[in-house]
């Protein structure tokens, strides 16, 4: 593939031109000359070992550490997406989650009141796209105290060109030139924080720890007591992990390099055909991504200082139609890294098992039917608390619920209860009244509309989960 259309200085000449960072520009370079010499990102079951770790509910932290650690930590939410597959054209952030607070909201109030409460400092950054930066800025301009003297709310993530693979030049569609470009992955914040200056500086004004998730994962508050014990361990990086379930089969997982002992990152687009099965043994890889992440900001810059700003993440190699909703349109690669992938970078770096109730990500909306309901209450500190003994599972008919439009149509006076549910799963286009409470394990089917009459119960109280306490 080498050197075959000058596809690399098409590339950066295209960067150039629209103002892309040359710190990412160089970042992009790299992974370019990776994709250029075959390389494919893959990890094959076979370098890799299952890994354990220890678990929060077993460390004990004393006040006083966790309340001076939270005192030096940043937080950062990853904010870029516009969720999309929600038929948003906004940033998700900005969905309503209860009593009118979107996510913004939340996060923004569940910061205030951890600074409050622990007299911290405690600077909330977004890492923001181009794309959703003015609405959330918009958003949060009612919050007068949130900004923190000498640190910006929010920088942006980078963009790249998308490659054809045929061979690996920008690929050029005059009918939507957006579709041209792509984020280069959440791995992307190390790059655009240095790219910013935003390192140097926070190092500058006495911080030393950064905590990193996401923003749609309210469950991703910045907790002193992990802050605490990150400070204490003294590792440079630190990921919390989750168990996990079912329906991270086809997720990624950690395990430890048997070359060189590391622990690394497998997501799905790193794990070979063969490898699937061994990817979905849950009793052989335990442990998911809660995508929350701590760093050492001195760790971080004299990594990045001494790689000349390229941390230097595993590649993933992500081949799509140009146009998502036209699969006859050219093949293109994007590269991509994850953050979380850092963790193989530093010596010494730590996981923790943290509980499901620091990782609530909303991806769909049966992830959203679960956050509006009674499953969680959020506190007076706006952090959320798992109320029902489980998370129920949640299959809305993508027919009629996909989109955020088509879902709020079908709960115009709120979502149904479902703290006493197992399971609820809708065929068909079903519209419910107020006050609706969903027991055990249900289902609904049916042709044309239907409608859950206010009040009613679906399911049987004798599957109540609850029913023994």
């Amino acid at each position: 593939m080498s050197g075959r259309g000058g596809g690399l200085e098409k590339a950066r000449a295209k960067m150039l031109d629209a103002g892309v960072d040359p710190v990412a520009i160089d970042t992009f370079a790299h992974y370019y000359r990776l994709l250029e010499h075959g390389e494919t990102g893959m990890i094959p079951e076979s370098t890799i070992a299952p890994v354990d770790m220890e678990s929060l509910a077993d460390v004990e932290i004393g006040a006083d550490v966790a309340a001076d650690a939270i005192g030096r930590t940043v937080a950062i939410k990853l904010n870029g997406g516009l969720g999309t597959s929600m038929g948003m054209e906004r940033a998700k952030s900005l969905l309503c989650v209860r009593r009118g607070l979107s996510f913004l909201d939340i996060i923004a109030r569940q910061a205030l009141h951890l600074r409050q409460k622990y007299d911290a400092r405690l600077p909330l950054l977004l890492m923001n796209s181009f794309r959703t930066s003015a609405d959330t800025l918009h958003a949060l301009g009612r919050y007068e105290d949130l900004p923190v003297e000498g640190l910006p709310l929010e920088f942006l993530q980078n963009k790249e060109p998308r490659l054809l693979t045929s061979d690996l030049t920008p690929v050029s569609w005059p009918k939507d030139p957006d579709l041209e470009w792509c984020p280069p992955g959440h791995g992307d914040v190390y790059t655009a924080l240095r790219g910013a200056g935003l390192i140097a500086r926070m190092i500058e004004q006495g911080y030393r720890y950064v905590f990193v998730s996401n923003s749609d994962n309210l469950g991703a508050v910045p907790d002193p007591r992990i802050a605490g014990w990150f400070a204490a361990s003294g590792a440079p990086f630190a990921i919390e992990a989750v168990r996990r379930t079912p329906s991270d089969r086809k997720g990624g997982h950690f395990a430890r390099r048997k070359a060189d002992g590391r622990i690394v990152l497998r997501e799905t687009a790193q794990t070979l055909p063969e490898d699937l099965e061994a990817l979905a043994d849950l009793d052989r890889h335990r442990f998911t991504s809660t995508n929350n992440l701590w760093f050492d900001l001195h760790a971080m810059k004299a990594v990045l200082d001494e790689r000349e700003g390229i941390l230097g993440l595993p590649l993933i190699r992500n081949v799509k139609p140009v146009d998502p909703a036209d699969p006859s349109s050219p093949e293109v690669i994007q590269i991509e890294t994850a953050m979380g992938a850092a963790i193989e970078i530093f010596d010494g770096a730590r996981l923790i098992e943290v509980g499901r109730d620091r990782f609530i990500p909303v991806k769909t909306t049966n992830d959203l039917l679960i956050l509006r309901s009674d499953v969680y209450e959020i506190g007076a500190d706006f952090a959320l608390t798992q109320v029902a003994a489980d998370v129920p599972y949640v299959d809305l008919d993508s027919g009629y619920y996909r989109t955020i439009h088509e879902f709020d149509q079908r709960f115009p006076d709120g979502e149904p209860l479902l703290s006493r549910s197992t399971a609820l799963r809708i065929r068909g286009d079903w519209t419910f009244g107020r006050g609706v409470q969903v027991v055990g394990d249900v289902e609904l089917e049916g042709r044309g509309p239907q409608r859950v009459p206010a009040g009613e119960v679906l399911g049987s109280p004798a599957a109540d989960p609850g029913a023994d306490d």
